[in-house]
């Protein structure tokens, strides 16, 4: 008797309390690049939740921000669109995985009638040589150029080194407005007719704006994969080797690099790191034009 009773008191409890949960609850945090954000993170968060069950907080603050956050083991991933500054003692920590190709773009608003910009170009409004839209073949105007604050920006460092050759070059110097991030860079093109400025692809397409063709060529996935396109660079995924959710952290880079990852990148128009391996090799080639262009500026 008191046995069934007993039985049956376990058996309501069972009842009554909620059924254990199996399906991970872990959180992890990341912070970075906007860039970033948009080419692969939030789709590749938002599929490895539903399949593991592990959410992903995201927020944003930049490249540097999200290396730094990582270093200093606030968040468990980084997310950043340029590799980290050699002998910075804040950046050394972090390990950068590749994830994705990304290409540098430079955005006009829709209503400017210029559709190409060649790299020579490019440099030259850079360097305060070129500062009317009549030198590209547009309107008698000046060329409102649009800069990231700071030097070690994403965008900004990647343009320095491949552009100009230059990782202190002040690009301040001849800007029109100087933004604190890529997003109200982007935002401000739409208002003004005679802006210009440059950001990465994953994010510039998703606004209202016109991307120039470089030197005749789109930033198309095909012309990033093939070389064509020459502005690109990588986008990384930071973490540090010793956080407290390692384990889990190496299982989402393994997810990203999965074919079932990179097919989710692809669907975002954005190049897997690993679907175009031969680009590491023709980076060489990117800086070599960069130096080159710089030492023939010099003497002619």
């Amino acid at each position: 008797m008191i046995r069934g009773i007993f039985f049956r008191v376990c058996l309501l409890a069972l009842l009554i309390l909620p059924a254990p949960s199996f399906a991970a609850t872990k959180t992890l945090s990341w912070a970075g690049c906007g860039i970033t954000k948009k080419a692969f993170m939030q789709d590749l968060a938002k599929a490895f939740e539903t399949k593991t069950g592990i959410h992903i907080s995201l927020s944003g603050g930049g490249a540097t921000y999200g290396i730094r956050q990582v270093a200093a083991g606030k968040v468990d991933m980084g997310g950043s669109c340029r590799f980290r500054i050699e002998g910075d003692p804040n950046e050394l920590q972090p390990v950068f995985k590749p994830i994705a190709w990304d290409a540098l773009v430079v955005i006009v608003n829709r209503n400017n009638p210029v559709d190409n910009i060649s790299f020579a170009q490019l440099r030259g409004i850079l360097l305060g040589k070129i500062t009317n839209w009549k030198q590209l073949g547009g309107q008698d105007a000046p060329i409102h150029l649009l800069v990231r604050k700071g030097k070690i920006s994403g965008v900004g460092r990647t343009l320095r080194k491949l552009v100009l050759a230059d990782y202190d070059a002040d690009l301040a110097r001849y800007a029109y407005k100087e933004y604190p991030s890529s997003g109200p860079l982007e935002q401000a093109i739409p208002k003004d007719l005679l802006a210009l400025g440059v950001t990465g692809i994953s994010s510039g397409r998703k606004r209202p704006v016109k991307i120039l063709s470089l030197d005749g060529k789109q930033p198309t996935p095909e012309n990033i994969h093939s070389g064509a396109y020459t502005l690109y660079r990588p986008l990384y995924l930071v973490y540090s080797p010793t956080d407290e959710n390692l384990k889990l952290v190496k299982q989402f880079i393994a997810f990203a690099y999965s074919s079932e990852g990179r097919a989710i990148i692809r669907k975002n128009r954005v190049v897997p790191y690993m679907d175009a391996l031969g680009l590491v090799m023709k980076q060489l080639e990117q800086d070599k034009r960069a130096r080159d262009m710089g030492l023939y500026k010099a003497t002619n």
